[in-house]
């Protein structure tokens, strides 16, 4: 489905992650990968799981450094040549922000969320953008405290709304160059990162009590819709926030 074609992954922490999942569903699609890291802490994790994907790299990009993320997009071109896809999986909040009430949220962690979670969004699509010669397809994360009080979600909220707007306002400006953007909305699931919101067992028995499915959504699951919308079966689709959740998003407790 997706042989010959080139792509590049942001986030990728270990094999839990949704990241990891969605690299698994690309590649098994004949997709050749790059993916970033953020920080020497991540390297060697990031390194292990790509090593046997033939063809893979891995680069380091801390999205707060515009000259590594410059630098990232520089050497996929001298080693692509084009870009097709792109899936943006990054996230972060400070974990104090993500217990307790909103109100609290302080100043420094509300722009670090909207930074890192929502604002690079915008960063890698104009990055990546040039390299899409061929038309393309981005791809992100988001859930769904973006449109509903979630407990303890707090700033992560506000950040995944941001993220959903601007998916909308990047598919408007990028579908003349043939660039579709989507977002995938997850159900919970119990990754690393996950964790650092309060009560995520409490969540995760909740949602699988209320969900049409009864189960909380797999990762693969997740992956999976990555790489149909990365693929050239959701050529239609653009602007999109997809649900992929066991159907939770759909009930009204």
């Amino acid at each position: 489905m997706l042989q010959n074609k080139f792509g590049i992954i942001f986030g990728v922490a270990n094999k839990r992650s949704i990241a990891w999942a969605t690299a698994e569903a690309l590649h098994e699609a004949g997709a050749r990968l790059a993916f970033t890291y953020q920080g020497e802490r991540l390297k060697d994790n990031v390194e292990k799981l790509t090593s046997e994907m033939k063809g893979a790299l891995v680069l380091p990009c801390d999205v707060v450094k515009q000259e590594e993320v410059d630098a990232t997009f520089e050497r996929l071109r001298q080693e692509f040549g084009r870009l097709d896809f792109l899936v943006h999986s990054i996230a972060f909040a400070p974990k104090e922000e993500l217990e307790g009430e909103f109100l609290d949220t302080t100043r420094e962690g509300f722009l670090t969320a909207l930074e890192i979670s929502a604002y690079s969004l915008a960063q890698v699509a104009r990055a990546a953008a040039p390299l899409m010669t061929e038309g393309g397809s981005i791809v992100s994360m988001t859930y769904y405290g973006a449109e509903k009080v979630v407990p303890n979600y707090n700033v992560m909220g506000v950040a995944k709304a941001a993220l959903e707007a601007s998916t909308r306002y990047l598919a408007s400006d990028l579908g003349k160059r043939n660039i579709r953007v989507n977002t995938i909305s997850a159900g919970p699931i119990n990754t690393l990162s996950a964790r650092a919101v309060s009560n995520m067992s409490s969540m995760l028995k909740h949602h699988a009590e209320r969900a049409p499915l009864r189960r909380n959504v797999e990762a693969r699951e997740v992956g999976n819709t990555a790489l149909f919308l990365c693929s050239p079966l959701s050529s239609g689709i653009t602007g999109e926030v997809i649900h992929v959740d066991c159907g939770y998003n759909i009930m009204a407790v």
